[in-house]
């Protein structure tokens, strides 16, 4: 299944991405800062692991965000801990290259990856939740019309202390699909 969007498309992970650029993203201190990865080195055999057991859990639901301009691989966008018996499910996203940062791509992966989450797998909950810190993923959770659920405090420990996780969620019923 692809997820159509202006500027890119998401496509589900497969074997392959393993042997591009994805296993160096979770290396980048940058594109790690806020995240769980980056305090040990990521591997290819990491991630192709990682890509074989999320293919086979259908708890999960992992795509890659591509260009549509040339195809490239940016980053990944997953619903995790889907629950079909409580129609629920965590949004997690990732950009890899920071040199896409500041074009909407995020936002865009979000919504295609809403407008799946409603409208076919019928969810009733999608939420996130993200490093107090990470200003840019709370922009981000609001932009897609989250509404801030509130805190967990001291929850993650990164960059050598205590760190907030801020919580995000959405409702089926207080979606609003892009028209454009």
């Amino acid at each position: 299944m692809i997820l159509q969007g202006k500027q890119i498309y998401l496509r589900p992970i497969e074997p392959d991405d393993a042997q591009g650029d994805y296993p160096n993203w979770l290396n980048y201190p940058d594109v790690c800062r806020y995240n769980s990865h980056g305090e040990t080195l990521y591997t290819r055999e990491m991630a192709r692991s990682y890509i074989d057991r999320v293919t086979a859990d259908p708890s999960q639901h992992v795509f890659a965000i591509c260009l549509s301009e040339n195809n490239r691989h940016i980053g990944n966008i997953s619903l995790q801990q889907i629950s079909l018996r409580n129609r629920n499910a965590e949004l997690a996203i990732l950009i890899g290259d920071p040199s896409v940062y500041g074009r909407g791509i995020g936002y865009e992966a979000g919504k295609l990856l809403l407008d799946y989450a409603f409208g076919v797998l019928k969810l009733h909950r999608v939420y996130c939740g993200t490093h107090g810190e990470n200003s840019a993923m709370q922009r981000l959770a609001l932009a897609w019309g989250m509404t801030l659920e509130g805190k967990r405090r001291d929850a993650i420990f990164k960059n050598k202390k205590f760190a907030d996780v801020v919580e995000y969620g959405l409702l089926d019923n207080e979606y609003q699909k892009d028209e454009s």
